[in-house]
């Protein structure tokens, strides 16, 4: 089968300068009378003697040196701080009335330790959780607790709630809280260590 190809070529006023369109006619097989379009860019020369131009808001146009270094690295922007997405205020909200179920049913919610206190406007304890173990998880910074005071932040929380934080007051460990978590640890050790020996 021998196809017969008819092509023109102009320039192309809807692209960039140095850009052409080029209208290939087939003029027989089966798809005769068919046009291809195809564009072009041309040949850009680098080799101007030309320096560029400074693009500023001076009158005067001011020449600039180019210099060009051997590795071609991508330099980015320094930025300061951690480069995560800001979390917004009161996100954990939109977990209120969301429950936990397997194949028996709900799951029974759990309760805050007496010592772990909801700070919040209308947070309920399960809020307090949620936003507790969301912090515990995926937070790589220590957790305090929110600094203010608990009627500054029911006043006004956009400016004194911390949403790096969980919606818990501030929370001091002392050596006796450890003391007795070690030896809760220990304890529980010990049992694994017999159910173990056991089996």
């Amino acid at each position: 089968m021998n196809i017969s190809i008819e092509r023109k070529r102009s320039d192309c006023s809807a692209l960039p300068k140095g850009w052409q369109r080029e209208e290939v006619v087939r003029k027989t097989g089966l798809s005769a009378g068919k046009v291809d379009v195809y564009y072009y860019r041309g040949v850009r020369n680098d080799a101007s003697l030309v320096p560029p131009i400074r693009q500023t808001a001076s009158i005067f146009k001011q020449p600039v040196t180019v210099y060009k270094t051997q590795d071609s690295k991508v330099k980015t922007d320094l930025k300061h701080g951690t480069q995560e997405k800001p979390k917004q205020l009161f996100w954990e909200k939109r977990l209120e009335g969301l429950t936990a179920c397997d194949a028996n049913g709900v799951i029974g919610t759990t309760s805050l330790p007496k010592y772990i206190k909801s700070l919040g406007p209308y947070t309920s304890d399960a809020t307090t959780i949620q936003s507790l173990a969301t912090a515990l998880h995926v937070s790589s910074q220590p957790i305090t607790g929110q600094i203010g005071s608990k009627q500054a932040i029911k006043d006004n929380p956009g400016v004194f709630l911390n949403p790096e934080q969980p919606l818990i007051a501030a929370v001091t460990i002392t050596k006796e809280d450890v003391r007795r978590q070690e030896e809760r640890v220990k304890r529980a050790r010990q049992r694994l260590r017999q159910a173990l020996s056991v089996a």
